[in-house]
């Protein structure tokens, strides 16, 4: 046995751009958090791959209050989702071994939104 826990021998996966992910919030590796929805929004090629992390977004149900850029999810069952839910342009980076699954990916017309959204938040830095 080489000692090592087995939580660090979990395999990492790398993920794409507008996978939908299950992630642990508060985002630590306590066994006492909830599993809340995110979207992957860094690359894969670029990102994701050389450091094991990526960039996302919060998804949240489109019951609460609206944030500027928000996008509401079209094709929810294509994104894994089973209610309506808005893309919340709140991003944190997190590790891949946190990452509890990938349960669906953005349609075409949703991933359009997303990037218009994004271009309107970071539009000032390109």
């Amino acid at each position: 046995m080489s000692g090592i826990p087995s939580m660090m021998m979990r395999l990492t996966v790398t993920y794409n751009a507008f996978d939908v992910v299950t992630v642990p919030f508060p985002f630590t590796d306590s066994s006492k958090n909830k599993r809340r929805p995110a979207l992957v929004l860094s690359s894969k090629t670029y990102f994701n791959e050389k450091v094991k992390h990526s960039i996302m977004a919060m998804i949240t149900s489109a019951k609460n209050d609206a944030w500027p850029l928000d996008v509401i999810i079209g094709d929810l069952q294509k994104a894994g989702l089973s209610s309506p839910s808005v893309v919340r342009m709140k991003l944190f980076t997190l590790d891949h071994r946190l990452v509890v699954s990938k349960i669906g990916t953005l349609s075409e017309k949703d991933r359009k939104e997303i990037r218009a959204s994004l271009t309107q938040a970071l539009g000032d830095i390109f």
